[in-house]
């Protein structure tokens, strides 16, 4: 499969964040060979959990799935670029890349506000690929975000 269609697995997890009330974030990750290993979605609102964002979601079923918390050689696919939180988790699972699809100016931490996935001060490094179907990510959360809006709600 290509770039292209893994996002589009991970537009499928975030409309299952959006259709919770979540914010429309979703992720897969695929091992070295191109298979699935794990998914996630925003589940901070359900889970009353402010680490239960789709990337540290996937790692941790992934984790588990695989008996490790190593995943070298997968790539993880996300919506949304990774914050620093998520960034630092995917520096310690020593994931090897990272495919995103929109920027996050407020929270980027692979590119946008830092690079931490290359920072050489850090026992890790992964490579990324960003902009992958670009507008249809950005476009879920500009959606979610205006019905917020029209609701009241920040």
């Amino acid at each position: 499969m290509t770039d292209d269609d893994w996002m589009r697995e991970a537009l499928a997890e975030a409309d299952r964040a959006a259709s919770l009330g979540e914010v429309p974030v979703g992720c897969v990750l695929v091992d070295a060979g191109g298979a699935r290993v794990a998914a996630g979605h925003n589940l901070r609102e359900t889970d009353a959990d402010p680490t239960a964002h789709a990337e540290v979601v996937a790692i941790r079923a992934a984790a588990k799935a695989l008996g490790s918390w190593r995943l070298e050689g997968h790539t993880l696919f996300v919506t949304l670029e990774p914050c620093v939180m998520c960034a630092g988790a995917l520096v310690n699972a020593r994931i090897a890349r990272v495919v995103w699809g929109c920027d996050d100016p407020k929270a980027g931490a692979c590119a946008t506000l830092f690079s931490i996935g290359q920072d050489t001060r850090l026992n890790h490094r992964f490579t990324t690929t960003r902009g992958v179907l670009e507008a249809e990510c950005a476009d879920r959360l500009k959606r979610f975000f205006a019905a917020l809006r029209a609701q009241g709600k920040k």
